[in-house]
């Protein structure tokens, strides 16, 4: 049974259902925009997915850690981490407009083009529609396997702490965690570098699995903040808890940004035909602006924001920052997908802004729904009032 007296803010209801609407309204508008435009509608609607499947992998990642580590800061947020996880099995109904799409995001699954170019049929082994499929079906079962196990026997330590069951939380999420890394790694791949098949990078799988880190731990701290405005959770989260999570997204910004750096690098030291592009084209007109944002707003504003100890403690300041993290996030998924097949100039369409919404406003009204299902704090663990003691200000 959830207890009550650590049950979602009665307010949580309401925002709930202005999500769900949000991401209604926002569906429609997507279905206006694919019969305007199938490409950018699939472009736009690919980055918004993989963002919001990356905030619920980031997080199932966060949990296991945690399982692993321990910290008074994991203890406090693990709810929230395995709520975004479990929206997992959701995101795969959310795939199928990808699936539909794929001759329009990737040049790989259209016969016509395959059959004349040397390249992507050396590839075509990995590279076809039905094995991208069974991909895609593996990586979701493993993913909500974990999700839900790690759920499942927390949710079971509610109602009885068991030594033994701790300890195999811990032992699946070790094994969890290599699991995650390698899933993550050929889904960044498929969904992602695939779009173009002519470029390749060894360091793309571990970028992406940093951005995961620092999406879900940005998204948490913002969740964290507003649940502390109100009881029962002001009297559990502290400075010091908003600090120490604080310092783990300083800790996957600066991640990022040497992920980003050895990437350009090792490409820009090696200069290869083959993959040198990549990068000059990303480096001229308007597409060297948005890199330049990334380097200001993904890394540099939030680098030094995240030093002050104080502002790291003040949870309007740090929840701003992490505001500012989500949204460079999808600047740089964006920046990453770059231009569309056939042109090097920047092309921003209405779609791009609508399809976070959209696909946000469904996944948030999920995400709460599954937060509203348990205590916000798992009540029988041993160390809790330790870790909520070690999030008073001192």
């Amino acid at each position: 049974m959830t207890d009550t007296t650590y049950s979602v803010p009665a307010g949580a209801a309401g925002v709930q259902r202005i999500a769900l609407g949000v991401g209604v309204v926002g569906m429609g508008l997507l279905a206006l925009g694919y019969s305007s435009s199938h490409e950018h509608f699939f472009r736009s609607y690919l980055i918004a997915f993989v963002f919001w499947t990356g905030v619920a992998l980031g997080s199932l990642a966060w949990s296991m850690i945690h399982h692993l580590s321990g910290g008074a800061w994991g203890v406090v947020t693990r709810r929230v981490f395995e709520a975004s996880s479990r929206t997992v099995p959701f995101m795969a109904l959310l795939f199928l407009p990808v699936a539909f799409g794929m001759q329009d995001l990737y040049i790989w699954a259209r016969p016509e083009v395959v059959a004349v170019d040397k390249i992507l049929q050396f590839k075509q082994p990995y590279l076809n529609v039905s094995f991208f499929y069974i991909r895609a079906v593996i990586y979701f079962v493993i993913w909500t396997v974990l999700a839900y196990t790690l759920s499942a026997w927390s949710l079971q330590q509610d109602r009885g702490y068991d030594d033994k069951r701790a300890v195999r939380m811990q032992r699946l999420s070790g094994g969890g965690l290599v699991i995650y890394a390698l899933t993550v790694f050929f889904m960044s791949v498929d969904w992602m570098m695939s779009v173009d098949p002519y470029w390749y990078s060894t360091i793309y799988g571990i970028l992406f699995m940093g951005g995961q880190g620092l999406s879900a731990m940005a998204f948490t701290i913002a969740v964290v903040v507003l649940l502390a405005r109100t009881a029962p959770m002001s009297k559990v989260i502290g400075p010091n808890h908003l600090h120490d999570m604080g310092k783990l997204l300083l800790a996957f910004v600066m991640l990022w940004a040497y992920f980003q750096f050895s990437q350009f690098l090792i490409i820009w030291s090696g200069n290869l035909p083959e993959e040198i592009p990549w990068y000059l084209i990303r480096m001229k007109g308007a597409w060297g602006w948005v890199s330049v944002l990334l380097i200001v707003g993904h890394f540099g504003l939030p680098y030094l924001l995240l030093l002050n100890r104080d502002l790291k403690r003040t949870g309007g300041t740090v929840a701003a920052i992490a505001v500012i993290i989500i949204a460079m996030r999808f600047v740089d998924l964006f920046w990453l997908l770059g231009p569309e097949h056939g042109q090097e100039l920047l092309s921003v369409h209405w779609l791009d802004f609508v399809a976070p919404v959209a696909v946000g406003g469904i996944w948030v009204a999920l995400f709460l729904w599954q937060l509203g299902t348990r205590s916000l704090i798992p009540i029988n663990e041993p160390t809790l009032q330790e870790a909520i003691e070690a999030g008073a200000a001192h």
